[in-house]
Order: C-alpha cells, then sequence, then structure tokens
C-alpha cells in the first residue's frame, strides 16, 4: 500500500486532499505537513479528524519535514512560488497542485505567474496530468489548474473541429478557488450579493489552456457568491462536425465525465463537492455557433480529486478509487 505525504495541508486544497487520501482503499497516510500548525494533534487542522474508528492523521509536522519523507507520493499543496522553489523528493512520485511546474516555458512565468522560475531547467521533467487527455507520466506531475480543467475537457475533444479564431469562453468560480488566504477581492463585503470579473484578459490559466490545445482562447472569469464550484461557457463555430458526437465519443467510457442529454444544462449543485464533471452541448438558433458548457468542483475534479485520479493512474489503481462522485446532493 503506498504511503503518502501531504506538504501544505492548511490549505483548502491540502484539506481537500487529505480527506480523500483517507477514504482511498489502497492509500496510507503517513506524513501531514503545516508551517502554521506544526507539533499540534491533527484536530488542529479540523476537530472531525480522528472520530470514528476510521484511519487515523497523526501529529501535523512542518513542511520540510513532510517533503524529506521521500513517501511513495507526495502531494504538493502549496503556493505556486512555494512549489516552484522547492526541490522534488528523490524517489516516489510528487503531485504538485500549485501552478509551477505546469507550463514548459519558462518564460512564461514572469508573464502569468508575476515571478521567474528558479528552477527552469526541471520543468521538462514534468508532466501535465490531466487523465482523460493527458494522462500523467513519469515520477513528477503538475496538476492541472481549475478553470484549465474544465475548459479543457470541453475543448480538446473538439479543437480540431471548430474556428479556433471563434472560441470564447466565461467561465464562474466560487471562492474558495483563490485560496485560503485573505484578500480584499475575497472578503465577504465584496463577494457577497455582487458577481465580479477578475483578472480580464490576464488570468494565469490562459497558458495552460492554449499549451494544451495548440491555441490561444478569449476568457473571462468571474467570482461568484458561493464557496465552491465552477462552470465555464465555451462559446465556438464548428467547421461542420457533430460537436456533440465527438463529445460523447470521447467520454463514452469515463467514470469521472458525463456529456448530459440534449437540453440538460451542467449545474454547480451537481458537481459540487463532487470530483466528477458535467458537459452540456447547446446550439444558438439564432446562429451558426454552439455552446459547450462545463461544471465542475474547483476543490474537486479542479484540483484534489485529479490529483489522486492522476495517483490512481500511475499505480495502476482503479481510477475512481478515493473519489467523490456517487450519491444525491441536495
Amino acid at each position: 500500500m503506498p504511503y503518502v505525504s501531504i506538504v501544505g495541508s492548511a490549505g483548502y486544497t491540502g484539506q481537500e486532499t487529505l480527506d480523500r487520501v483517507l477514504r482511498h482503499p489502497d492509500l496510507e497516510l503517513y506524513a501531514v505537513g503545516s508551517d502554521s500548525l506544526a507539533g499540534q494533534d491533527a484536530t488542529a487542522l479540523d476537530p472531525r479528524l480522528n472520530r470514528n474508528g476510521g484511519k487515523r492523521v497523526p501529529r501535523l509536522i512542518t513542511n520540510a519535514a513532510a517533503l524529506a519523507c521521500e513517501a511513495d507520493v507526495t502531494f504538493l499543496c502549496l503556493s505556486h512560488e512555494e512549489a516552484a522553489g522547492l526541490e522534488p523528493p528523490a524517489r516516489g512520485i510528487v503531485v504538485d497542485l500549485s501552478g509551477a511546474h505546469r507550463l514548459q516555458d519558462p518564460t512564461q512565468y514572469e508573464e502569468w505567474y508575476g515571478f521567474t522560475h528558479p528552477r527552469p531547467e526541471e520543468l521538462g521533467s514534468w508532466s501535465y496530468g490531466l487523465p482523460e487527455l493527458t494522462p500523467p507520466e513519469g515520477r513528477l506531475i503538475a496538476n492541472p489548474g481549475c478553470y484549465a480543467t474544465a475548459v479543457l475537457l470541453a475543448l480538446a475533444p473538439i479543437a480540431d473541429a471548430i474556428e479556433r479564431e471563434s472560441v470564447v469562453v466565461d467561465a464562474m468560480s466560487g471562492m474558495t478557488g483563490a485560496g485560503r488566504s485573505p484578500k480584499a477581492s475575497t472578503h465577504a463585503g465584496f463577494v457577497l450579493d455582487n458577481v465580479s470579473p477578475y483578472k480580464v484578459g490576464t488570468h494565469q490559466h490562459v497558458a495552460e489552456i492554449a499549451q494544451l490545445l495548440g491555441f490561444p482562447v478569449s476568457f473571462t472569469p468571474h467570482l461568484l457568491p458561493v464557496r465552491r464550484g465552477l462552470l465555464a461557457t465555451c462559446n465556438v463555430r464548428s467547421t461542420g462536425a457533430d460537436l456533440r458526437a465527438l463529445l460523447e465519443e470521447r467520454y463514452a467510457s469515463s467514470p469521472v465525465v458525463t456529456v448530459l442529454p440534449d437540453g440538460v444544462a451542467p449545474e454547480l449543485a451537481r458537481v459540487q463537492h463532487t470530483d466528477g464533471a458535467e458537459i452540456g452541448v447547446f446550439s444558438d438558433r439564432h446562429t451558426d455557433r454552439t455552446m459547450v458548457i462545463c461544471a465542475i468542483d474547483n476543490l474537486g475534479k479542479g484540483a484534489a480529486g485529479q490529483a489522486v485520479q492522476n495517483v490512481n493512474a500511475l499505480f495502476g489503481l482503479a481510477e475512481t478509487a478515493g473519489l467523490r462522485l456517487s450519491g444525491v446532493l441536495v
């Protein structure tokens, strides 16, 4: 049973990753790192931990100590710049949930992330792990961004069947997409009863979307007054192919991505707290355009769920092991 270390467990993605490891039948939790909580019992992170006889969470240690464990699997749940500066463990699989290793061109980090990458020579060693489109390879895995995941699931299977210059994406995400550190833009007084566009034309996920698709898209993100969930509406023009048929064919056997029946729209409420993705396809009766809409949970399929899905693939485990996919949420 592979041993797991989580570096940066106190953030949203760290907590969500921890939850999935605890429910995973084939992974064993070994170390949990948090610089702010090091030395404390797991209940300092969440009072619900270590209840009811489930898998126990060990006392929290520093992130450096969790990294030094060189476990079979190390999840990096740190900020972009912190993760970029780390030397990965010499053994085991490392999954980076930040954006520190998603882009192959080191010069793009200055433009999109605002810092010079400290280890540019190592970027080529990291595999971009979006299981349905680019299965993870090797032992160093860059977990895709949440917006990028939704947009790529919607567009990658039809990329060769649409007019590239026609693509316009409007996307919306809950507050947890911005991370746990407090900011003026995620303060309740700003977010509640409000919907606001942000990073218009400058969002960092645009770069990884273009990297995989091979062409840029017009992308505008918006912040929703909800905790979690993400929805991306991709407005495209087909070159003649049946776009629904292409998407249905690509995801026909996927246990994670569902192409909804004709006329059924994706909804945040159905994907919140899950690791699944819903895709809806609609024709605009007034134009020759098609809307492909993808909904995911930004902390699930957009982060922790996808990270565990990548580990499952690399160890040859059941693809859905440890994931949240079943049930009816109200």
